[in-house]
């Protein structure tokens, strides 16, 4: 049985989230996912130039959500999959360059790479070779974590932004709302069925001190 205080120690992603970027062009069409709880993982598909992207995300209740695909591709494209550890493990960096795919066309993504909470790097995926007209770009945080993306895209993936949010200790509100009552009765009483008799007594409700 875990106590209340090894339950406090995992972290969670804050609902207060802000939005950067995006870095790449101004082609095909904007695409939004929204911020969410967490990442689960995110596919690519790539070539020279990031051709499509697809996240999983948790949402609110702890619901895995899987978002639409993102770009183009085709039977030649390679593909990877990232895949965290949540709620363990978060996307803490993303960072990559972008540059026109031909000759005067709009610049689309040429690489990425996403760093996570546990020291993991995946990427570069894409060209990240030297090259004096691409435009490298970065986003490492520094106690916070990616919640959402969002960007442009059409037959590659034209641009990508963040949603990020800090990290904070989760609560026994995070609990409830993920997890439902059988959760926050372990959480406050463990396994203690005396306290538990109490506290069905309690003519407190079990969820109003959450909304204070």
């Amino acid at each position: 049985m875990q106590s209340a205080a090894a339950h406090q120690r995992r972290m969670v992603a804050s609902s207060k989230v802000i939005k950067v970027g995006p870095w790449g062009g101004h082609g095909g069409s904007p695409w939004d996912d929204g911020p969410h709880r967490g990442v689960r993982s995110i596919t690519v598909t790539y070539a020279r130039f990031l051709e499509s992207m697809r996240v999983e995300y948790v949402d609110r209740s702890g619901r895995p959500v899987l978002a639409e695909k993102h770009g183009g591709g085709t039977r030649h494209s390679l593909s990877a999959k990232v895949e965290l550890e949540y709620p363990y493990e978060f996307v803490t960096g993303v960072s990559g360059c972008y540059r026109a795919a031909h000759g005067g066309s709009p610049p689309v993504v040429r690489s990425l790479t996403f760093a996570t909470s546990r020291g993991a790097v995946h990427g570069p995926f894409g060209d990240a070779g030297a090259d004096a007209d691409a435009v490298p770009f970065a986003y490492p945080m520094e106690g916070g974590v990616v919640v959402g993306f969002a960007g442009r895209s059409g037959w590659h993936l034209d641009a990508l932004g963040l949603y990020v949010a800090a990290l904070r200790a989760e609560t026994l509100c995070d609990v409830v709302q993920e997890r439902g009552l059988t959760a926050y009765r372990a959480f406050v009483y463990g396994d203690d069925e005396r306290a538990r008799a109490r506290h069905h007594q309690s003519k407190k409700k079990p969820f109003e001190w959450c909304y204070k």
